[in-house]
Order: C-alpha cells, then structure tokens, then sequence
C-alpha cells in the first residue's frame, strides 16, 4: 500500500507536544493514554505506514521523565472480558502488556484495579500481581461522580483512593481497553498531589478521532465504526468552536464529560480556565504526520468494510445489536461504497462458486460433494498478497478453504507452480483419520492452526515447503475474506499470521457446535 504516515514526523511532533505541556504546567503531568499502547493495528490500518508500536518508541523518547501506570476495571477481571482482537481475557492482556513494555525495556511502576469492590475474582489477581512484585493499589467507586463535584474533590471522593507514589515529572496511564478508569485515576493523584503542595495537571493522548481532519473525513469515520460497540459517534467540539472560531473533531464522550471535568480540575487547582475545550485538553499530532491524504482515504474505506462485516458477524452470533449494523450500514452509504470495494470479497465469492481445479491446494477428484462443507455449503477465501496479486482457496474433504488459499499463498510468493502439493495428500489422510478415528472430531479436513504445524514439519524433510514456509511472515498485513464464518482453528491460525481477516455472516455447517 502506499504509504500515508511519516513515523519520524510524528514521533517529533508528539514529543515536543507533550513537553510543551509539561512546561506550560510547570509540574507533574498525568497523561491519559487511550488506546491501544501496543500492536494499534486499527491505526496501522487506516494509516498505511502507521508504526503499530510508534506509540511506545515514544514513551522511549521520553523515558527519562516519565513513568507508567496501569489501569484495569475490577468488573473485567470479574466476568471474564474478552479482547476479541487477541482472544484473550483483560487480565491476561494486562500481563501481557506488562512483559511487552519489559521487552521494550520499559516497566509498568504500579497497577491500579479501579472500581474495586472486593470481587473476588478482581481480589485473586491482585495476589497473583503482588506476589510477582508489582505493586497494586484498590481504588473505590468515585463517590458523587459524576453529578456532585464538592463531593468528588473531597476526602470522601478522589481521597477514599490511597495515593499512588509516583517519582517522575510525567505519569503516563494506560489500560487494555476502554472503561479501565484511567481518567479516574489521573483526576485521583492529581487532587493527591496538589494536597501535598506538588503542582500536577491532567491531559489526554488519544489519536482517533484526529481532530484537526475535517468531520466525515473516511479515517474519523473509520473510528466511528470501529467503536460501534461503545455507541461512540465524532462530532464538531462545540467548546472549541464557541472559544476559538475553529473547527475541530473530537467524540460524544469527551464532549459530554467536558464540563464535569472542567468544574473538577477547577477545584483542584483554583484555576478557572485550565483548557478551554477537550480538544485543548488533548495532545494529539497524529493528523500532522499524515503525508498521502488519498492513500489514508482509501485505506479508511477499507477499514468500514472490515467493521461492517465484522459487525454482520458478531450480529449474526448475537454478539451485536441491530442499531450497530445498520450504523455503520449508513457509514458505508455517507462514503459511497459498498461491501464489495474490498477486493478480496468479490474473488471469495467467486472461488465458493468454482469447481474443483488446480490452483486449490489439496483438492482431489472426488467429485463435487468433496468440495462442499458438512452441510453441503460450498466455502470459499480470497487473499490479496503484498503485490497485489489475489489468490484462492476452497474447501475439499481435505482442507478447509482457508487453509487452501494460505498454502496457495505461500506457494505463489515462493514462485511455485500451482499443481505442487505442499501437503501431500497421504499426510493430510493421516491426519484427518487421526482426528476423526481417534480424537472423535465431527470434520477431518485441516484448519489453518493444523495445517500450519503439517507444514512446518513437512519443511524439516522438504526445502522446498521450507522456502514457502519462510515466506508467510509477507502475509502479515495482508487482506484476506471467508465467504463463511471462520472456525476456532481457522480464526486463531489466521490471527497469528497476522492476516486481516473478514467473513460473509453465513454458517458454513448447520451443526450449533462447531470444534
């Protein structure tokens, strides 16, 4: 894709900004952190060229002066939230963004479990936290928020929470995902603070919405329809419009909370008009570093057909509401397109439709029944490679249609024909017998997780399966679409291959479990 953000122009950008507040403050800065601090593929996405981890080679550029703390709701930890881009609970995420930052040589100095109420499963991991030697604090429900704002700045408020220590002049806030009380946690330590006589200032870092892009811009409403699940929607910042003369984007929920937060900090600090806006209060340069406004455009309309088959899917699971879907259905109309301008789309259709042939890895003669799902559903996936080029795949009695179109993949960037067999026949039966005849499974063709282990065991006898074998890390960033729902195995093989992956909300089997 060509390329639409300057990394070194951002990171220069954001840096100076970000000191520019801390000297405006003349003390200690707690800084809000939202999204995602590591792997932002949604960034990546939308803006092609986008560093996933530009936001941590930041807080490298300003590790000398700041520090991390992170934030995670009790009521996460408690039912169990999932991260459905990583398949993983918000605790676990927690941990695991802990040894990330460590392997970027960055450490989190404190966690904060925010709305603690004694949960249980919220007590037990905070044992597990502590007894790894990090510290952890509890704090309560704010008291008063958000209708009183004597009460919330008051002993009984931001005071019932024990006080954070904290060494460096900039305290970045973090958590997985939105609604970990980040925000409480900086507006806590900030009335802390200046009851011990430190001068301490809040500020926000959020890159989406990009406030200095015009409203209906396709990356603002890339945003939006990523945040379908939050009923978030972008809108002109009346604050800073009525202040400045200018227009500027920001979302409902900052603007809604703008005038709480602002009495707030106001009687904290005694001062009467520390930002004029949200938008004043954020620290966010991402639309500066934007340097090919027609390649982000693109890459944004891409992105709103990914949420909306996206959204169809979890709609079709019940994971989803109607109003979602016909949200970003009008998003797909206020930018004129269809589901169809993602190319891959159109050629899985295509392939489902095909019969059997010679650019299907793992087809064999066995008439057109073989090449249709349990159900007799006929599945095909379409994947576009960096070049360009798309290939296909469909399902047979040997593997699933995903899992033909990434062996067809890799074959084609290796430059092999496509009547070569990575897999040969023979060692697919074997172990589609073993799964059928000994692991009791319902279907026997090979997902993309199985199909990735055959392979690689294959390579260590085949230099030929080898040299495809090392090409599927070029399949990272790339677009692939299922004209059926992905099974577990499909899902999590694809996910670590890093393929951007999108779905028909169509069952590929009648059956309600699928293994």
């Amino acid at each position: 894709m060509t390329k639409a953000f300057d990394n070194a122009k951002y990171l220069l950008e954001q840096a100076s900004c970000i000191r520019d507040r801390m000297r405006r403050f003349d003390g200690r800065l707690y800084l809000e952190f939202g999204g995602k601090l590591l792997n932002d593929f949604h960034a990546a996405r939308v803006l092609p060229g986008y560093d996933p981890n530009v936001k941590v080679r930041l807080l490298k550029e300003l590790e000398r002066d700041a520090e991390i703390v992170l934030c995670i709701h009790a009521g996460a930890i408690e039912h169990r939230k999932i991260r459905a881009d990583y398949g993983i609970t918000y605790d676990a995420d927690a941990m695991k963004l802990i040894d990330d930052l460590g392997e970027w040589g960055l450490s989190v100095s404190s966690l904060v479990i925010t709305r603690w109420e004694d949960q249980p499963q919220a007590k037990a991991f905070r044992t597990k936290i502590e007894n790894r030697g990090i510290r952890v604090y509890a704090h309560q429900p704010t008291r008063g928020y958000p209708d009183d704002p004597d009460l919330i700045v008051s002993d009984a408020g931001y005071g019932a929470n024990p006080r954070i220590e904290t060494t460096k002049p900039l305290v970045v806030v973090t958590g997985p995902g939105p609604g970990s009380g980040k925000m409480a946690t900086c507006l806590s330590q900030v009335y802390h603070d200046h009851h011990m006589g430190t001068k301490a200032m809040y500020a926000k870092f959020e890159t989406f919405p990009i406030w200095n892009l015009p409203l209906e811009h396709p990356v603002n409403l890339a945003y939006e329809a990523a945040t379908l699940d939050l009923k978030d929607f972008n809108l002109v910042d009346p604050f800073h419009l009525a202040a400045t003369g200018e227009s500027a984007v920001n979302y409902n929920r900052d603007v809604e909370s703008f005038p709480i937060l602002e009495a707030i900090l106001e009687r904290i600090t005694g001062d009467p008009d520390p930002y004029r806006s949200p938008t004043e209060m954020g620290v966010n340069r991402a639309g500066f570093a934007i340097v090919n406004d027609a390649a982000a455009c693109d890459a944004a309309r891409q992105e709103v057909v990914r949420r909306y088959f996206r959204c169809a899917c979890e709609y079709m699971m019940g994971a989803a509401e109607r109003e979602a879907l016909d949200n970003v259905e009008h998003i797909l109309d206020e930018l004129g397109i269809s589901p169809e301008y993602r190319a891959v789309v159109p050629a899985a259709r295509e392939a489902a439709g095909v019969g059997r042939g010679s650019d299907n890895e793992g087809a064999v003669p066995l008439g057109i029944e073989a090449e249709r799902g349990i159900d007799g559903v006929r599945c095909g996936a379409a994947l576009e490679l960096p070049d360009g080029m798309i290939v296909t795949g469909k399902n047979s009695r040997l593997l699933h249609a995903a899992t033909a179109a990434v062996l067809n993949a890799a074959k084609a960037l290796a430059g092999l024909p496509d009547p070569i067999h990575l897999l040969s026949p023979i060692v697919i039966e074997s172990i589609s017998r073993f799964k059928r005849d000994v692991l009791g499974r319902k279907s026997a063709s090979l997902d993309v997780d199985e199909a990735l282990i055959a392979l690689s065991i294959s390579a260590a006898l085949n230099p030929m399966v080898q040299a495809c074998l090392d090409r599927l890390p070029q399949l990272r960033g790339t677009q692939m679409h299922l004209t059926h729902l992905p099974t577990p195995g499909d899902e999590a093989g694809l996910r670590k291959l890093g393929v951007n992956l999108t779905s028909d909300p169509v069952y590929a089997t009648k059956r309600l479990f699928v293994e």
